[in-house]
């Protein structure tokens, strides 16, 4: 028979016999992934003298925040005191402050005559704290496959890894990032000259020799960042930008709108019908999608205005199209675009296409995946709702179908049910980290032992 006992910041002698008894069986949380979300997590774990006994996988051997998109120049688009921790715990030695001040940068960063920090700064306050966590961390274990299986009569979840490896937990918190979203008329060719944007420095290091016709394809801040950085990188290459819009749009960082990035926004959006939702998601996208700030396009109008102004134009941006036709040819790829509006079609010919369109969120829609691929094995154990989403509690975990199935919590993957601050944003990480290590201490409360057999 199954005994249960309760989980306390001190463990008593029935408790401590417990976790002798797991030793054998795995973890009571396992981390799938080690980015910016679980190193929050983890954080937030370490800080509070958690009596649980966590772990964490991830895929990439040496990660780094945002390899793919560390350009020059470019900014994190939020204040730095959104960091890992700091709305969380003020005082904590895990800050973007206390990584300066360790670093010896403080002052000469304060002198910075800039809003935001460097991306390729914050990336390195990214490492510096994952270095501090390589206890509790198994690097390059990609995982391949969840299964949900029983030890000596408890349940428990494995995961398996590229390497065979297997991970028992009795709870899972996934923060593998949200799939990059690649548009279904590039999903044909096949050629080292078609990328997704977190790729976008990896490969152009990569190229044989230097591209003169390039495509970017979507009208994000980061297709601008891109298209900037081809035409300083590739100054004799034409640089077209495909967006669907009409042309580029600034972001809309009104102090109004941006409390959308506030907790209190996101417990008003979780409570919302699904109707009210995507009223909120059409008000709040300009924010984080599909838009720019100001800055980046002031360089890029003025470049092209130079350009005119030269009689040289090699920089475009083609607003109203739509690709409806991808071919892989001898010389590079061929583009069949359509006018949206007038429904005309013309051609180009290119030699590298550069996809800035985004990742998928979770959801029923065209542009969506109904739930994290990684979950395949067990996704029959949760609640979808009737418009097709999965249905998450406040604190991130899935709701099960049977009361028994360990809980699994989804870390930096629910914009479809906590709304814009769950997007890849640092804006509410340390609060949402909060509220998940409370979910798991709280889950941890009844925990079935394992049987002596």
């Amino acid at each position: 028979m199954e005994r249960r006992v309760r989980l306390a910041p001190e463990p008593t002698p029935a408790t401590r016999e417990v976790r002798r008894k797991m030793d054998a069986s795995g973890y009571d949380v396992l981390g799938v992934g080690f980015g910016p979300a679980n190193l929050s997590l983890a954080i937030a774990i370490r800080e509070d003298s958690s009596p649980l006994r966590a772990h964490f996988i991830e895929a990439r051997n040496d990660p780094t925040w945002q390899g793919g998109m560390l350009l020059d120049g470019s900014n994190i688009q939020n204040h730095p005191s959104r960091d890992l921790v700091t709305l969380r715990n003020p005082r904590s030695r895990y800050s973007f402050l206390n990584y300066l001040f360790e670093s010896n940068r403080l002052v000469e960063h304060l002198n910075l005559p800039a809003e935001y920090p460097l991306r390729k700064e914050y990336s390195h306050y990214i490492g510096w704290a994952t270095r501090q966590f390589s206890d509790c961390v198994t690097f390059g274990a990609d995982a391949t496959a969840i299964e949900l299986d029983r030890h000596r009569g408890a349940p428990v979840y494995v995961t398996a890894t590229s390497d065979g490896t297997e991970y028992a937990a009795r709870t899972l918190v996934l923060a593998t990032g949200r799939t990059p979203y690649v548009p279904s008329v590039f999903d044909g060719p096949t050629t080292k000259t078609i990328l997704h944007l977190t790729e976008y420095l990896y490969r152009i290091a990569e190229l044989d020799s230097p591209p003169t016709r390039i495509a970017v394809v979507g009208g994000s801040q980061s297709g601008v960042e891109i298209v900037l950085d081809l035409a300083r990188r590739f100054p004799a290459a034409r640089v077209s930008q495909y967006a669907r819009a009409h042309s580029l749009r600034l972001k809309d960082t009104s102090p109004f709108s941006e409390e959308g990035y506030f907790p209190e926004f996101t417990d008003y959006y979780y409570r919302a019908s699904r109707d009210g939702k995507r009223i909120l998601d059409a008000y709040m996208r300009p924010t984080n999608y599909s838009s720019s700030d100001a800055d980046i396009l002031h360089d890029l109008y003025n470049l092209i205005y130079e350009q005119r102004l030269d009689g040289t134009q090699r920089v475009f941006v083609e607003g109203d199209s739509e690709i409806y036709a991808v071919k892989a040819t001898g010389e590079g790829v061929r583009l069949s675009i359509r006018d949206r509006h007038r429904g005309t079609t013309r051609h180009d010919e290119v030699d590298l296409v550069v996809l800035a369109t985004g990742f998928r969120d979770l959801g029923p829609g065209e542009h969506q995946e109904p739930y994290p691929p990684l979950l395949a094995h067990v996704i029959e154990n949760f609640r979808f709702d009737s418009d097709g989403y999965l249905e998450v509690d406040d604190d991130y975990s899935l709701r099960a179908i049977r009361p028994e199935t360990p809980p699994i919590f989804l870390n930096g993957l629910c914009e479809s049910t906590h709304g814009i601050g769950d997007a890849g944003s640092f804006s509410l990480l340390s609060l949402r980290a909060k509220r998940i290590r409370d979910g798991l201490l709280k889950s941890a409360v009844d925990i079935p032992c394992p049987d002596q057999g």
